[in-house]
């Protein structure tokens, strides 16, 4: 908003937008709509690019949907924000409204915290080291799975594996084979450790310009003080790449130099305050919505198309969740789900018996 040239180009955008219908084919389009051709191409379009490595042309418009786009909301928010000191939810999340009651949480000892409550009731029942190496599918639904070399019937199937995996586990149908085409963007997280604190403008900071190897950097101690001793603090820097390549197979110290060196622009003494490094590697990160599988991707986001088959969580549905989104759509889905098996299961009570046993 203080710079003139992009304030211009998104105010010029809003305005013509009420007159104009939306016909956007691609990301690049739907950007250049929302924001104006300045806006979108300095800043909406690169950093589009950077996290999916495909040009924005290919994106479907759709990934413009997890954007917030009420201006006076978002500066209400972030006012509040600074006012109240909590990590309120601005944009992105979609399954709760945002409001200042509404705001990012981290537990004390991490999530694995959550895991271990959630887990609790159920501790009995749950199987370590036991992967599901085949799902059998019987007349359009699923019938079976096969863990660890043993065959069992079930009622239904729940997976958070990412989706484009399901493919090679079923059995008996060729329905989600157009599944092996959704991409995942991998990630390298830079996790630098450093002293000080308040050390980035505020928690997220993004970087579109092409100086810098990471396109966003995180500094969640300010929202979340917890998170990092008492002067000291933590900012993550987000390198987006591909398996094998350079940045992925870097060393630690070699991705902590590049990323010092770049973050110098930010954080002009960063070096001195640098105490160490950590890194995460992960190839599924983001899911990339390519135009050339949109409709196939609403599809699935509707139904699995086989029964009992259920495909929940970030990698799952193929779509961009954060945490708090994913609880709650998880939590929803569930709440339909569970209720339709038990009065199936009532009906049915050798297959009761035999899922049980």
């Amino acid at each position: 908003m203080s710079n003139p040239r992009l304030l211009s180009s998104a105010i010029a955008a809003r305005l013509s937008r009420g007159r104009n219908p939306d016909t956007a084919a691609s990301l690049q389009d739907r950007f250049n709509q929302l924001y104006g051709r300045v806006l979108a191409n300095e800043v909406a379009i690169p950093l589009a690019e950077a996290w999916s490595g495909v040009p924005a042309s290919e994106l479907a418009p759709s990934v413009a949907d997890k954007l917030p786009l009420s201006l006076a909301r978002l500066i209400y928010l972030t006012v509040m924000k600074r006012i109240s000191g909590r990590a309120i939810a601005i944009g992105y999340g979609k399954e709760k409204p945002e409001s200042i009651n509404v705001w990012h949480v981290y537990p004390e000892r991490g999530t694995g915290q959550l895991c271990q409550r959630l887990a609790a009731p159920i501790r009995h029942a749950i199987r370590l080291e036991s992967p599901v190496e085949a799902i059998f599918v019987e007349n359009g639904r699923v019938a079976a799975i096969q863990v660890n070399g043993r065959t069992e019937e079930v009622s239904a199937v729940i997976s958070t594996a990412p989706c484009n995996v399901l493919p090679g586990l079923l059995k008996g149908t060729n329905r989600l084979n157009f599944l092996w085409r959704f991409r995942f963007r991998p990630m390298v997280f830079v996790m630098l450790q450093l002293t000080g604190r308040n050390l980035l403008k505020d928690a997220v900071v993004w970087t579109p310009e092409a100086r810098f190897p990471f396109f966003r950097a995180t500094e969640t101690p300010i929202s979340m003080p917890w998170l990092a001793p008492e002067g000291k603090t933590l900012v993550t820097l987000d390198l987006g790449c591909e398996v094998g390549d350079k940045i992925w197979k870097s060393t630690p110290e070699n991705l902590a130099s590049l990323c010092l060196d770049k973050l110098e622009r930010i954080i002009p003494d960063v070096r001195n305050r640098y105490l160490g490094v950590r890194v995460l590697r992960t190839p599924h990160a983001y899911p990339v919505f390519l135009r050339d599988y949109e409709e196939q991707r609403l599809d699935f986001q509707r139904s699995s198309g086989i029964k009992s088959l259920y495909s929940m969580g970030r990698n799952g549905e193929f779509d961009h969740l954060l945490t708090e989104d994913v609880y709650w759509r998880t939590l929803a889905r569930l709440n339909q789900v569970l209720p339709s098996l038990k009065k199936e299961s009532d009906s049915e009570p050798e297959k009761r018996a035999a899922h049980h046993g």
